[in-house]
């Protein structure tokens, strides 16, 4: 019968227990690259590293990594121990800011994924009252759409998400709900020779620049113009950053199908114009992800807590 774990082990196969320690070790070898890299990362020495991957190479009764003339690479088994240590580590840190911001100790981090729309539609109501509350705790906003953050979101990197619906089943380990629904523009440069068009027929044999939110982008945008009897538009660009997107749409002839909301900033506002089409354009659903097995910390839950408020009232 195996003894119990102690303070710091996480269980293991047979031998010596495996540690937590074990854990940091490989996923900061995997980050850096290489053993003398992660000992830098972790201010220790490397003989540290080596004995702490051999002990668990030798547990596991595989190959974590493949040596190499310029560091290490994670093996396939290696990637995957790699992405639940990350996820055990991220829950272990989650835990202990939890129980200090419950001891009335508002420490630790938050990360939040955000799209533009959400940056602009949520974000401004929401920082003040957050840093009012939880002036200790350090936020990290990240701008993305779902599938450029999808892993972050399983290894529990970032807390949650809001953004636009990707239109695809998320993994078991994800849960959404619809926060809020949002209207659609075509938008265009300032000055483009088709600012003036008043309907979808006019902005046929245009290119036209997308993201990557949903698996099929050119669904969208095709089974708008199929709907209505005209040939598929010409996608020549597709990304998977809206500050991108909307640099493209400025120096180009390139065309786009985005939140009105996009309008809202600053910047766009300036370059960007909207493209005022007789044809309804079906509003997109932002909505959040977060993880269906872990429970939010109390400075990440009111956080978004704050969204789902400042959502209902703009709804």
């Amino acid at each position: 019968m195996r003894a119990p774990l102690h303070s710091g082990q996480v269980g293991a196969l047979s031998g010596s227990p495996m540690k937590l320690q074990h854990l940091r070790d490989i996923v900061a070898i995997a980050q850096n690259g290489s053993i003398r890299n992660a000992a830098r990362r972790l201010g220790t020495v490397q003989p540290t590293l080596t004995r702490s991957l051999s002990e668990l190479e030798r547990e596991l009764g595989a190959p974590l990594f493949e040596r190499h003339a310029k560091g290490m690479a994670p093996t396939f088994l290696g990637e995957a121990f790699v992405k639940r240590a990350t996820a055990i580590l991220n829950d272990v840190r989650k835990a202990a800011e939890e129980i200090e911001q419950l001891k009335g100790n508002p420490v630790g981090l938050v990360t939040v994924g955000l799209s533009i729309a959400s940056h602009l539609r949520l974000l401004p109501k929401a920082l003040g009252p957050f840093r009012k509350r939880f002036r200790n705790v350090h936020l990290r906003i990240v701008e993305g759409f779902y599938p450029t953050l999808e892993a972050q979101l399983k290894s529990g990197v970032v807390d949650f998400y809001i953004g636009p619906d990707p239109g695809v089943a998320l993994p078991s380990v994800l849960q959404k709900e619809t926060l809020l629904f949002t209207t659609r523009s075509f938008l265009c440069r300032v000055g483009h020779p088709l600012a003036g068009s008043t309907s979808l027929k006019q902005l046929v044999g245009a290119s036209w620049i997308t993201t990557s939110i949903t698996a099929k982008a050119e669904n969208e945008l095709g089974g708008l113009f199929e709907r209505h009897g005209l040939p598929s538009p010409h996608l020549a660009v597709q990304v998977q950053s809206a500050l991108t997107l909307l640099t493209c749409l400025a120096n180009s002839d390139l065309l786009a199908m985005a939140p009105t909301h996009w309008m809202d900033s600053p910047f766009a506002s300036r370059v960007i114009g909207k493209i005022q089409i007789s044809e309804e354009l079906l509003p997109a659903s932002l909505i959040v992800v977060k993880r269906a097995d872990s429970p939010l910390s109390p400075a990440a839950e009111y956080m978004l807590d704050l969204m789902r408020r400042i959502a209902g009232e703009a709804s």
